[in-house]
């Protein structure tokens, strides 16, 4: 079963170059190009050595551009009219800026044609092998899309397990009790999801509510002035959905899956999310259920599936009698 909770993705925000410039330490080399304006949409990067060989086909101008070793000594290589005609071409295509990675000595035609096009370049100190995928792993994360959730998300035994339900029902006090038993809260009340690739969705608290909960007929708590700064994490994959929802009057036991063969999942940016649904008792403890469900969870994706070696086991007492 399919619970589509959020199927259409949200268009990511753009990211500043500026904060690109900031996290990666990078040095300008063109001190005067002012990049208040320059943002970033896309999470690709592109090292041009085609281009500078004069193959523009199908060329992401919307790309980080990163200069490269070999895409040095190739330049090298070329006569000083040569490279003139090359960056020409390569600085007017509306790239949003060029990176030269390694500590690269940038040449006087590039930055010519920088200042020309006013194209910020920038130096790195890394090589580009070890630079790009930093830097990619990087975009994929700020420019992935997002979408803000209600729910609380707390890491258990390390699986990222999200409790979800109508307002009022008992999350924030579940996962009070978690906390008390050792688990990291990453979110209370609401969850910034992102997609950061076809099969996994991070979770994260906005950052004007960290640290705090609420807990109905208390108030406000400072989740670390109370347990302390290892009762919190500042993100989490999400590997498993609790929704949590009062039993009606009209409905039986039976209505839920009991032996747990059927998969049911929530639909959130695209990403499946396998869900359990739990209906709630005065007598039944949420905390170490969702304990179970953690443990369970994890164990099949190990491999393992108590539902599958009790029918295994079922059927071979089947056979022997």
């Amino acid at each position: 079963m399919n619970n589509s909770l959020i199927s259409a993705e949200s268009s990511p925000k753009p990211i500043s170059l500026e904060k690109l410039v900031i996290k990666f330490n990078l040095v300008s080399l063109t001190p005067n190009i002012i990049i208040d304006d320059i943002n970033l949409n896309s999470p690709s990067i592109n090292k041009p050595g085609l281009q500078f060989a004069g193959f523009y086909e199908s060329f992401s101008n919307e790309c980080i551009q990163v200069i490269g070793k070999t895409e040095y000594e190739y330049l090298q290589a070329l006569t000083e009219k040569q490279r003139d005609a090359v960056f020409s071409e390569f600085f007017h295509c509306g790239i949003p800026c060029v990176i030269l990675a390694q500590d690269l000595i940038p040449m006087p035609e590039l930055l010519i044609h920088a200042e020309i096009s006013n194209t910020p370049v920038y130096s790195a100190q890394w090589i580009s092998e070890d630079f790009i995928p930093e830097l990619l792993r990087w975009l994929k994360i700020e420019l992935a899309p997002k979408v803000t959730l209600h729910g609380v998300l707390i890491d258990i035994f390390g699986e990222g397990v999200m409790l979800m339900g109508n307002s009022g029902i008992g999350k924030s006090e579940t996962a009070l009790e978690l906390i008390k038993r050792g688990h990291r809260l990453i979110a209370d009340d609401a969850i910034e999801i992102k997609r950061i690739s076809f099969d996994t969705l991070i979770g994260n608290c906005p950052e004007l509510i960290q640290n705090f909960m609420e807990v109905r007929g208390i108030g406000i708590i400072d989740v670390q002035k109370m347990f302390g700064v290892e009762a919190l994490k500042s993100s989490h994959v999400i590997d498993l959905i609790l929704n949590l929802e009062y039993l009606k009057e009209d409905e039986s036991n039976n209505t839920y899956d009991r032996m747990g063969g059927n998969e049911e999942y929530t639909n959130i940016l695209g990403n499946n999310i396998v869900t359990h649904t739990l209906q709630l008792k005065d007598w039944r403890n949420l905390a170490v259920i969702c304990e179970a469900a953690a443990v369970n969870h994890r164990q099949k994706k190990m491999g393992y599936s108590a539902t599958k070696e009790l029918n295994r086991r079922l059927k071979e007492a089947l056979v022997t009698k």
